[in-house]
């Protein structure tokens, strides 16, 4: 299938959940497990009908005594999920739209967790509650059942991933940036796994969504393998996820791309679920971005008293003078920091201001420049994400830099103008681009094969310690790399106006508490 073809299909698969969501009523965040639990189904039928004809063709071949049917155990071994007959594609395809196709859904993912223990409580089972009344509940679901059923049987598991994420993606584009949860784009977390380089070992998310790093790390070990060996026997994947609808989402993605995991439910600033302190080779994150210690409904959001001498934020905690946590972004980056063991590396996306921030959070930065783990920053510009305009920052540490060349340096690189327009509101980057800035690191850390690294007006500069030192340990790259931002259109020009209102809003606030505790001291020396 050529890539124009596997473009039209997404497209037309696309066009069932927008059908689904106009006939039904139902929002978008209701409908999307429902529909990537008939993908799944889709995949796992084809993948087992394919299983069972290979291996009926081996037995055939062997005609040697009496061979006993296939089992579950059969198809496990093949690392392939069991299908009872009504769990079938065919068989569900085969119902009268009098039934009702709701329920026997239902009782086909029921089937397929009993018989496949691993996915126990994953799949979804609501599908009789996409509309109120029962009739035209089948018809959409018949509709569905057909339009997924236009995904043929040859298709390959990489493709049927693809399906996979780039609904995860149109269902994040759509519901745009609600709640502050930003899906990933491949792109980004292509560029962190080829900058990390996740050959072999235990790789950790503390904050793990959908499970798109998990996807991603895959994908660079299978293209990396000489040995070609299976994925899984080079790396073990550990995940955390508060929510129970994204840990499910995010199970069906690793099943979908032959892939397992252990995702634990917790809220990940509570709880250490793999006691993970210098356990883990490897992190990879998108946590969400500056979530402050109390609401704007001043609800506590992080208790400073239950996270008070947790090992992970050895750094210390940000609070502010009040005794709260100012913001989670160095919460997160000490969880990084302190999971990984000596020989591991982090890469994660991070919110522009955290290269900045001031008070308690610029005194753990400080440390952890000190401590000469921080190895690479990448600034990247807007519209990468799909339902959000603003622009991030990519941080790396690396552990290994210990006792090398680079261990008071750190390399700034400036790809807020590497980008490929998809539309106004979204770019993209190419792999061609991605190897553009893999490539400056590959070059800075001297890897074998690479050229020797240069300084690049306008793309990257090796700033060390005292430079850092003297900009007052900001890991801003603009402080070090002339940023040459694109031009903006109105989508980006309005995007980028409430960033800076909200900055503004934020530093007329802080200025006005200054001005009253310079009031206040000035009383009492008076």
């Amino acid at each position: 299938m050529t890539n124009e073809n596997r473009k039209q299909l997404h497209e037309r698969l696309w066009s069932a959940a927008v059908q689904l969501r106009a006939n039904s009523g139902l929002k978008l965040n209701e409908i999307s497990e429902p529909i990537l639990g008939l993908i799944f189904l889709k995949f796992a039928d084809v993948r087992f009908k394919r299983a069972k004809v290979e291996m009926e063709a081996e037995r055939e071949k062997n005609t040697e005594g009496r061979q006993s049917p296939l089992t579950a155990d059969h198809y496990k071994s093949k690392g392939v999920l069991f299908l009872p007959e009504i769990a079938s594609y065919s068989y569900l395809m085969s119902l009268p739209e009098s039934k009702n196709i709701g329920k026997a859904i239902n009782e086909a993912m029921k089937e397929i967790e009993a018989k496949n223990t691993d996915l126990a409580g994953v799949l979804p089972q609501d599908y009789t509650s996409l509309h109120k009344i029962p009739g035209e509940n089948s018809k959409i679901l018949v509709t569905l059942l057909k339009n997924f059923n236009q995904i043929p049987d040859d298709i390959e598991g990489d493709a049927f991933g693809e399906i996979y994420e780039y609904f995860l993606g149109e269902f994040a584009r759509a519901e745009g940036a609600k709640g502050g949860e930003f899906f990933t784009p491949q792109s980004i977390v292509k560029l962190l796994v080829e900058i990390i380089e996740p050959y072999h070992g235990k790789i950790f998310d503390p904050a793990c969504g959908s499970g798109g790093m998990f996807v991603q790390s895959a994908n660079f070990v299978k293209s990396h393998s000489v040995k070609k060996s299976q994925v899984m026997n080079e790396v073990a994947l550990y995940g955390q996820e508060k929510g129970s609808s994204n840990i499910r989402t995010a199970k069906m993605n690793l099943a979908i791309h032959g892939l397992s995991g252990k995702i634990a439910e917790v809220n990940s600033f509570y709880t250490d679920a793999f006691n993970s302190v210098g356990t883990f080779d490897f992190v990879l994150a998108n946590p969400p971005f500056n979530v402050k210690g109390k609401d704007k409904n001043k609800q506590m959001v992080i208790d400073p008293a239950k996270i008070k001498g947790d090992p992970r934020y050895y750094l210390g905690l940000p609070i502010t003078g009040k005794g709260e946590i100012s913001n989670a972004n160095y919460l997160w980056m000490q969880m990084f920091a302190s999971a990984l063991n000596p020989k591991g590396r982090a890469g994660f996306v991070m919110a522009n201001s955290a290269s900045d921030a001031g008070n308690a959070e610029k005194e753990i930065r400080k440390k952890m420049i000190d401590a000469g783990m921080v190895d690479v920053i990448v600034s990247v510009g807007t519209n990468m994400f799909m339902n959000a305009t603003l622009s991030c920052t990519l941080w790396f540490f690396d552990k290994r830099k210990a006792n090398t060349e680079r261990t008071n340096k750190i390399l700034f690189i400036n790809a807020q103008d590497i980008f490929t327009e998809i539309d106004r509101a979204h770019s993209d980057w190419t792999d061609e681009q991605i190897q553009e800035i893999a490539g400056i690191v590959r070059r800075y850390r001297e890897e074998e094969g690479e050229e020797k690294y240069k300084d690049i007006k306008g793309r990257c500069k090796v700033a060390t310690l005292k430079e850092i030192q003297n900009n007052e340990y900001s890991l801003n790259p603009g402080r070090y790399v002339e940023i040459i931002e694109k031009e903006m259109s109105n989508v980006d020009f309005d995007a980028r106006m409430k960033e800076l209102m909200g900055e503004f809003g934020n530093l007329t606030i802080e200025a006005h508490k200054m001005e009253k505790k310079i009031q206040e001291d000035w009383k009492t020396i008076l």
